[in-house]
């Protein structure tokens, strides 16, 4: 087996591990949790090795960084996620490479979103792109994220659009090395959920939180989907 291969399946059995004691702590089930490969910074080999050892989501910071694999990736029946921040002059370009993202903040952006998928829905790429609404949990915080009290009129807003579907929400919480610092944060991601689905009258299943250091506590307070990047990859340069 090459390095690559072998690194990236040994610390896959490890990652797996861990998910089943946090479902086990929670009450849950392993298949409810996806794990999303955050392949930014690794090569096409990476991706591939982590394909090979049974993933099936993948995660990308940036449309441009995405577009540079893309070619020698493309016989892989992937999901693909975009789990950065799309800036409105890329949208048309993410419409086309992505089949869900996780970041979605601004109700102009889910217009431009969903113009450019609309556009394609001609093409072999065309139909629905899955979104989540990325909350911003910490006021302090100079990362993106649609705040708190604006995140029902964004809801609503997207979910007009028919061009994309809003199955839940995302949150990247400030870092802190002691990983029980996240679950305020996680378990507040939680409770807007809730609330957002009680007040749509409609389910968001997904909730995307939880990342290599954290994605135990995140589990243990509902998460459906983890990022997982630095420990299955191992560490960027």
């Amino acid at each position: 087996m090459p390095p690559v291969r072998e690194a990236v399946t040994a610390n896959l059995a490890a990652i797996r591990e861990r998910i089943a004691r946090a479902v086990q702590r929670s009450g849950r089930r392993a298949d409810d949790v996806t794990l999303v490969a955050v392949s930014k910074t690794f090569p096409a080999s990476a991706i591939r090795a982590a394909w090979d050892a049974g993933l099936r989501h993948f995660g990308e910071n940036r449309v441009q960084e995405w577009e540079s694999k893309r070619a020698e990736l493309a016989d892989l029946p992937a999901t693909w996620h975009l789990v950065g921040h799309l800036q409105g002059n890329k949208a048309r370009r993410a419409a086309g490479l992505f089949h869900a993202v996780d970041s979605l903040d601004g109700l102009d952006l889910a217009r431009r979103l969903d113009a450019a998928v609309a556009a394609r829905s001609g093409e072999a790429s065309g139909g629905t792109v899955r979104v989540l609404l990325e909350v911003r949990l910490a006021p302090e915080e100079t990362k993106g994220g649609v705040e708190p009290a604006d995140l029902e009129p964004l809801a609503r807003g997207v979910r007009a659009l028919p061009s994309l579907s809003l199955a839940g929400l995302m949150c990247i919480p400030p870092f802190a090395e002691n990983p029980e610092a996240m679950r305020p944060f996680f378990r507040r991601l939680r409770e807007l959920r809730d609330a957002l689905q009680d007040a749509l009258g409609a389910p968001l299943p997904a909730l995307s939180m939880g990342m290599s250091h954290d994605f135990e506590v995140a589990i243990e307070e509902g998460a459906t989907e983890i990022r997982v990047g630095t420990a299955l990859f191992g560490a960027r340069g």
